[in-house]
């Protein structure tokens, strides 16, 4: 997939966006919670239309993109002291941090408890994302065995699951069959995680963004735009 990034002004608007070839038959436009903007088009596709609908959207992109900003600030900065919030399965949780002879981490009252010998901020950090990892893949396994009955009439294979950070997308998936989905999910409502694992599940049966894609998505999860929505006011 080739890609380049394009410019476009809007009145006195000016947007930047990245553009994507693919063998999709659509255009389509996808808006991210840092306000980035991502176009994917058909490989047929002219530069001169592409523009022309990128623009034609232009509303939609500042009305997405506001909606987006309504979330910010975006978290802010982690200190790992005592008492500061952090989110675990889309819920807030108070740190509680313990002098102890060796490392742990659980949780217990609304709170996460660090047991550690040394509380210093970067060790207490490094702490907290092998605990958030070594929790999204216990859960991702356990989310992905229950979505994946659902595609019993689905002629697919059972997929390996990968966990890596991306710093735009939550999930994808490869023509292999891999999904691979970003540890920050972790941070996210069950449901949110399940929609993102029924969303690349549903790519394993249909690759493009298509009708069908959608019929289907909208069968085995009819509350989809909910949790999507829930996902993006989250981790925004």
């Amino acid at each position: 997939m080739s890609e380049t990034y394009k410019h476009i002004n809007f009145g006195s608007k000016h947007f930047s966006f990245l553009l994507k070839y693919s063998d999709r038959k659509t255009l389509g436009i996808k808006i991210y919670p840092d306000n980035s903007i991502e176009v994917i088009a058909p490989f047929n596709s002219s530069e001169a239309d592409i523009i022309k609908k990128v623009k034609s959207k232009s509303p939609w992109i500042i009305r997405q993109q506001l909606n987006f900003q309504s979330y910010h600030p975006f978290t802010p900065s982690r200190k790992y002291i005592n008492g500061e919030t952090h989110l675990y399965l889309g819920r807030q949780y108070k740190l509680k941090i313990n002098k102890s002879s060796e490392d742990h981490v659980k949780i217990s009252c609304g709170q996460i408890i660090i047991n550690t010998k040394n509380i210093q901020p970067l060790n207490l950090e490094k702490i907290v994302n092998a605990w958030y990892k070594e929790r999204a893949n216990k859960i991702f396994l356990e989310v992905l065995a229950v979505s994946f009955d659902k595609f019993s009439t689905n002629k697919i294979t059972y997929p390996d699951l990968q966990i890596r950070f991306m710093s735009k997308r939550w999930g994808s998936c490869t023509p292999s069959g891999k999904i691979i989905l970003n540890p920050e999910l972790i941070k996210a409502p069950k449901a949110s995680i399940e929609y993102v694992i029924l969303h690349e599940l549903c790519h394993l049966v249909h690759p493009n963004h298509n009708k069908s894609f959608l019929n289907l998505q909208e069968r085995i999860m009819p509350d989809w735009k909910k949790w999507k929505e829930r996902l993006e006011y989250c981790l925004a």
